[in-house]
């Protein structure tokens, strides 16, 4: 990603300015008029003004709950996140709850912001976010943790869950990286895990009624009734103990009335849940310009890397009614030309087919277009594809083998074979798409500089069958490469991560390997970052609770952005956390490279995902063995524990419809 260039280190906060923050502001008042000025001289100004389609700025004093819901990260980046636009919604539809927008402020406001004591502010009423009852944070990843504590120093909250003492607002974190959130457990008052929708709705009654009792007890009261939910994690209430090697003794609840274990929360039936209702459209340019429908939640491929996957299970499916009215509502409401059908891997839907074909139907002589971003090579074909491109517009395709190896694809569960790749490019290329674009991973356990190569030898086998079936010379493939992070609640969450020495050196002889060659090497694009920036997000992904002093002395040593190239500095994460590991027998080593074993207490063992731990050790060892497990959708259970424990079932189809009654809509 590209990104305004600013020198670190930033401007650091002062005690000064962080007093002034906080005193003398009129309680949810607007503070566009002291932003305003500034906005001249930073870039992207537009970012910050707030007043897109669909959004909306409710009545302070009618509401008895305010949300500032921040993704923390850039607007562009942040704004069309689903999570946080279907929250906005869900809560600003109940009367009494008022919700507005946060985003990570680029570095050049961040300093003015600082000399003018503009506080963090929301982009819908521009109001200060220290004024709100919780600020939730979504984190897609744990690169956004500095952004959260700067978020947190400009709104004057103390970084220290201990020192909030009064009104501030409880500092909640959800997300795929809540799964774990010990690393950044010193800074919250509390995390969710899982679906959000109704865990919302729950921390807000909690919430209403504490206040409409008067307070009891303070802010530890509140914090108590919303752990004693059993589905809200307070880190504050629970201890670690170490041994003397570094591993964890044992986490404990330090009261009686809190439980050993907090759940995650799984919505079941979609179907209720059928936002977004009205998508945002922001004013500025965005990384995603299309409206998103998610059309099912949750997969049991069961690739061992995805910690999505794992986290997310089980599959629950929207119907293909509840599909076609979120796309017919959310067209009318915002104007968008494309509408991207989401999920983990959208091609798995048991009704895709009658789903592609019902809206092609319908939008065939509009200028709307239809995309699958997410497509797995054994559930692509060529008449879905045609469906989605039907009005003339064809979107890129991309797969993943992620394994450059066959071996490799069975040591993480992607039952995907070469010539499963190969008979589906070449259906692509003989049905006119010119480019696909392949997505592997590097570093993944027991691999070796062989099946890293084996990636060349595969993209040269899908350039010569694209020629071979065309007949044309301008067959393109793109090849991705993303470094693998060992991420909690997965079968791999015991593995050792590869170091970024060898990680690049696999990469540079990939990069040898595909431009060496004469015949093929020109039409195979190579993308891929080095191997620095996952071993910053390993720590912070495995880290367990002393890891926060890491991230709190990268932030002060000017650490933002960490997950934008012209911001990253490695070197700066490895001496912040030199300083901060200072005397520990721990160090960035032991949280990344080093592989644990199974009498280990993990950081996040007291978080259920559902996942029965033997079953993910079980899977652990199978991808040692090379073994290959089937998706439960159409097998017998694997006994993952997620249905037994979590209460839940996977649901699919058939639902019985297969056509809709949509009349078609007329080109203008």
């Amino acid at each position: 990603m590209s990104a305004p260039v600013t020198e670190r280190p930033y401007t650091q906060p002062t005690d000064d300015s962080r007093a002034r923050l906080r005193a003398g502001r009129e309680l949810g008042a607007s503070h566009f008029d002291r932003l305003e000025p500034l906005l001249a001289k930073v870039t992207k100004p537009i970012q910050y003004v707030g007043g897109e389609v669909n959004s909306v700025v409710k009545d302070w004093e009618a509401a008895r709950v305010s949300w500032a819901l921040m993704y923390p990260d850039a607007y562009e980046v942040g704004a069309p996140n689903q999570g946080v636009q279907i929250l906005y919604e869900v809560l600003n539809e109940r009367d009494h709850l008022l919700a507005e927008r946060c985003y990570a402020v680029w570095p050049d406001l961040e300093s003015l912001m600082r000399q003018a004591g503009v506080p963090q502010f929301t982009v819908d009423g521009h109001r200060a976010v220290g004024d709100f009852d919780v600020l939730g944070l979504s984190f897609s990843t744990e690169l956004g943790y500095t952004n959260m504590l700067t978020a947190l120093d400009l709104a004057g909250i103390p970084l220290h869950a201990v020192d909030r003492h009064g009104d501030e607002p409880l500092v909640i974190a959800g997300g795929h990286a809540a799964f774990n959130p010990e690393p950044i457990s010193d800074f919250l008052d509390a995390a969710v895990l899982g679906d959000g929708e109704e865990a919302v709705l729950l921390i807000s009654q909690v919430i209403d009624e504490w206040k409409s009792e008067g307070r009891p007890d303070g802010r530890e009261g509140l914090l108590l009734r919303l752990a004693k939910t059993g589905s809200v994690y307070v880190p504050r209430f629970y201890d670690v103990e170490y041994l003397t090697d570094g591993r964890i003794q044992k986490v404990t609840p330090n009261r009686t009335d809190v439980p050993w274990r907090v759940s995650k929360h799984t919505l079941m039936d979609l179907d209720e849940w059928s936002y977004p209702k009205k998508p945002l459209v922001p004013l500025a340019e965005t990384v995603h310009e299309r409206m998103s429908v998610e059309i099912f939640r949750g997969c049991t491929r069961g690739c061992r890397f995805c910690q999505a996957g794992m986290i997310t299970r089980p599959v629950r499916e929207r119907s293909i009614t509840g599909v076609a009215e979120i796309v017919e509502r959310g067209l009318q409401a915002t104007g968008f030309e494309e509408v991207g059908l989401l999920s983990l891997s959208s091609a798995d839907h048991s009704e895709i087919a009658d789903i592609a074909r019902n809206l092609a139907d319908r939008y065939e002589d509009s200028q709307t277009s239809l995309s699958l971003p997410s497509t797995r090579v054994d559930a692509f074909n060529v008449d879905l594809a045609n469906e989605l491109s039907r009005n003339g517009r064809r979107s890129g395709l991309t797969f993943a083998p992620e394994g450059g190896s066959e071996r490799m694809r069975k040591v993480i569960n992607k039952l995907v074979t070469e010539e499963d790749l190969i008979r589906t490019v070449t259906t692509a290329y003989a049905a006119g798409w010119r480019h696909v674009k392949l997505y592997f991973m590097c570093g993944l356990p027991t691999e070796t500089d062989d099946d890293v190569l084996q990636i060349a030898t595969l993209a040269k086998e899908v350039i010569k069958a694209g020629r071979e079936v065309s007949g044309r010379r301008d067959i393109k493939c793109t090849v991705s490469i993303g470094g693998f992070v060992p991420k909690p609640h997965t079968p791999f969450q015991w593995a050792a991560q590869l170091d970024h020495e060898s990680t690049d050196a696999r990469l540079a002889k990939l990069k040898d390997a595909i431009r060496s060659d004469r015949e093929y090497g020109k039409a195979i694009g190579l993308r891929y970052h080095d191997g620095k920036p996952g071993i910053v997000e390993g720590i912070l992904s495995r880290g367990d609770r002393r890891v926060g002093r890491v991230i709190e002395q990268a932030w002060r040593d000017g650490a933002r952005f960490d997950g934008w190239s012209e911001h990253f500095s490695f070197d700066g994460w490895m001496a912040s956390a030199d300083v901060a590991l200072q005397g520990e027998v721990v160090d960035v080593d032991w949280y990344t490279i080093r592989e644990r074993d199974r009498t280990e207490v993990l950081p996040w063992e007291h978080l259920d995902s559902g996942l029965d731990t033997e079953w993910l050790w079980e899977d652990w060892q199978d991808a040692l063995d090379e073994v290959a497990v089937e998706d439960c959708r159409w097998t017998p259970c694997f006994d993952c524990g997620v249905c037994d424990q979590m209460g839940t079932q996977i649901q699919i189809g058939p639902t019985g419809v297969t056509d809709l009654p949509m009349p078609a809509i007329p080109s203008n």
